[in-house]
């Protein structure tokens, strides 16, 4: 009894908890990069069925509509891919790279502006979009100057 006693303090200890932890991110992480992909995957052929939709049989639809929505889809694989790529380097370094994520937030503000329907938004849309827009990048500019200061030094 006291073995297993021992055993099970030697196992809660904090660097074996920590240990355990460290183990669950990773798995946690390469589950996600697989279903990142699956839904890359997928986003890829919608496009691409769109696309040729599209060319083969004009929608009876304005074509700068269509033309929002392929780009739309675009911006969301490439939202994918940028996720997928914040899910990589985090396996490879275990550290979320903020560099990252804020050009995905760029991308996706991005993907909100060119498919948004001005009829159907106001002022204050407009305002919050540009608001997160400056916050994003004054963000960015933030970090990248500081990653460049630390790399050469």
């Amino acid at each position: 009894m006291q073995k297993l006693i021992k055993y099970l303090r030697e196992q809660a200890s904090d660097q074996n908890f920590l240990h355990q932890l460290e183990r669950v991110e990773t798995i946690v992480s390469k589950v996600l990069s697989l279903a990142m992909v699956i839904v890359i995957l997928i986003s890829v052929y919608q496009l691409g069925a769109s696309l040729v939709q599209e060319l083969i049989r004009p929608s009876a639809e304005d074509f700068g509509t269509v033309l929002f929505t392929i780009f739309g889809m675009f911006l969301n694989v490439l939202i994918a891919l940028e996720i997928l790529e914040n899910i990589t380097a985090y396996l490879k370094k275990h550290v979320i790279q903020v560099e990252l994520v804020i050009v995905t937030s760029l991308i996706a503000v991005a993907r909100k502006i060119i498919i948004l329907d001005l009829e159907k938004k106001g002022p204050f849309d407009l305002m919050a979009l540009a608001a997160a827009i400056a916050a994003l990048s004054v963000s960015y500019w933030i970090v990248r100057r500081v990653n460049q200061r630390s790399s050469d030094s």
